[in-house]
């Protein structure tokens, strides 16, 4: 079957090009914002629980956006986001939870890298481990922005969970809203 032509959405008007101010990818359409960041952490180790609420309190603040929502999103497959309570001996247990699901030094086929198929970074290690963990986890969480502030519950902070070791990582920071 042909391509059919589409005609363009009336409802869809660009109001300015996109620029980049800072860094930041800026669109703005009718009266709305939409504004991205990207984000880089060199991690220290497995189970990191950074926490990264003010770094993204920040994208919020120079979008803003007074009413909408922020999404923070992992470009990992070994590097989740959650929300939870920054308060150390739980951070602990969770991180101990995660290890008793899917443990370091248990036996997975990815980990066996003379079978591996596809690509591979020359440092590649075995971390089937990670990436079981992070499949109970997720790669990005939205939060609602109030009045130009996100509208996080009394303990919630946002945080960059490293599941695998020592890492570079990337978090794109989104917000959406007026």
């Amino acid at each position: 079957m042909g391509k059919m032509a589409q005609a363009p959405n009336p409802a869809f008007r660009l109001l300015d090009d996109a620029d980049d101010q800072g860094g930041a990818r800026v669109r703005r359409v009718g009266g709305l914002t939409f504004w991205a960041e990207t984000l880089a952490f060199r991690t220290v180790a497995a189970r990191e629980f950074r926490d990264v609420t003010d770094q993204v309190a920040g994208v919020v603040r120079r979008s803003g956006v007074s009413q909408g929502w922020v999404g923070v999103f992992s470009k990992h497959t070994t590097a989740a986001v959650v929300l939870n309570e920054n308060e150390p001996l739980l951070l602990q247990d969770m991180g101990a939870m995660l290890e008793r699901l899917s443990a370091a030094a248990g036996i997975y086929q990815h980990n066996d890298l003379s079978r591996r198929v596809g690509e591979m970074e020359p440092d590649e290690c075995a971390n089937g481990h990670a990436h079981c963990q992070h499949l109970l986890l997720s790669s990005s969480q939205e939060i609602p922005i109030a009045d130009g502030r996100m509208d996080l519950g009394r303990w919630q902070r946002i945080f960059l969970l490293e599941l695998d070791r020592s890492r570079e990582r990337q978090l794109v920071v989104q917000v959406f809203g007026a």
